[in-house]
């Protein structure tokens, strides 16, 4: 099984990561051409095309300007380890065992606005540049059209390497657009994460984010490799419902909190 997850906004470079082994992105090249789009760009612009504040402006616009091509364990971190919020907390990366953190780097792919697909110990340097920004570049006018069919060739590569044939597609929405379903050369699966809230079973972005960290973590501890293992899915409370249920998105609920 191939799990695809969302990056997050939030960072964390200070804190050791639990290994020194670390792998290099495959796609460099093409985030090379992003940083040089993205070096055009004043902290005015970033401002108002990412919708973020004159301070995290100026931070990315020297991110972007800091960028080089050779990472290291200096300049540089693992993805797995860098990345902080919602979905990593649910993850817990930190307290991975050896033998999880190896099926991770096999299993779980983290789609990325500037490095388009990174394995868990790809080293990554900090930015943000979220998959729904309206970049204007050589190739389109946003990272989708940047992008093109290049994640999903990436997608079916990790798939074939595995030699299995289906995705866990635990990302967002804004970032499982890069992902060209009628391209995949799979079974995409799709679960979805509802707590009872008032009465009603809803979709809580918080909690839903949440979940789909302890589930990757659940996959990896438990060597998930089916859908009929992947529906016993359990931890916190949720619990598989079969009435609410489809063959490619199998519904999870949670009693209120």
């Amino acid at each position: 099984m191939l799990i695809l997850v969302s990056p997050a906004k939030t960072l964390d470079y200070d804190s050791p990561a639990s290994t020194q082994a670390y792998t290099v992105p495959d796609l460099l090249q093409h985030s090379q051409e992003l940083i040089e789009v993205c070096r055009e760009l004043t902290p005015a612009d970033i401002a108002s095309l990412m919708k973020v504040s004159d301070k995290i402006a100026g931070l990315n616009a020297a991110r972007f300007a800091s960028w080089q091509p050779d990472f290291t364990l200096n300049n540089a971190k693992q993805a797995l380890f860098a990345f902080r919020g919602d979905v990593y907390t649910g993850l817990d990366a930190d307290n991975l065992s050896p033998e999880s953190l190896a099926r991770a780097q096999n299993q779980l792919r983290i789609l990325s606005g500037l490095y388009g697909l990174l394995r868990p110990l790809d080293l990554m340097q900090a930015y943000r540049l979220e998959m729904g920004t309206r970049l204007a570049n050589p190739r389109g006018s946003n990272l989708y059209q940047f992008w093109g069919d290049i994640v999903t060739e990436q997608v079916n590569s990790a798939l074939a390497e595995q030699g299995d044939e289906i995705i866990v597609n635990l990302a967002s929405n804004e970032y499982f657009k890069a992902v060209k379903p009628k391209l995949l050369k799979g079974q995409l699966i799709t679960p979805v994460f509802k707590d009872k809230k008032n009465g009603q079973y809803k979709v809580i972005s918080f909690f839903a984010k949440k979940a789909r960290g302890m589930m990757v973590r659940y996959m990896l501890d438990n060597e998930v490799n089916s859908v009929e293992q992947l529906i016993k899915f359990d931890v916190a409370g949720y619990y598989y419902s079969e009435t609410e249920s489809s063959p490619n998105a199998p519904v999870f609920l949670r009693e209120e909190q």
